[in-house]
């Protein structure tokens, strides 16, 4: 299974970024995790195949998670960014019974510059 995720950059705080993520496969539930330097990984949003989503209380109003089953893909579109936000993101995906799930991507930075 491969998880291909892009769309990470160098953005001015207040800015917006869209990140996308494509897999192999069909996969269930399908989200954005991030690691800042020093952190550990945490949740950023997930969406299951049917449309259930789930939010970090810190993104929530600001990113928005969505996902194109028939391409089996999933986007995260990121607003109102701080630099809070400055993370490697990542991209994981699993079935239902393992959350996160046991697929990641190779990561992609985001900036945040203030």
């Amino acid at each position: 299974v491969q998880l291909q995720a892009s769309g990470g950059g160098l953005v001015q705080a207040g800015g917006s970024l869209r990140l996308s993520c494509a897999a192999s496969i069909d996969i269930y539930r399908m989200g954005w995790y991030r690691q800042a330097p020093g952190q550990q990984r945490g949740l950023v949003a997930t969406v299951t195949r049917g449309g259930l989503i789930n939010y970090a209380d810190s993104v929530k109003g600001r990113f928005t998670i969505s996902r194109d089953n028939a391409k089996n893909t999933v986007y995260l579109q990121m607003n109102s960014l701080s630099a809070e936000d400055t993370a490697v993101y990542y991209c994981n995906g699993g079935p239902p019974w393992r959350n996160p799930g046991d697929y990641w991507g190779q990561g992609t930075q985001v900036t945040v510059s203030s």
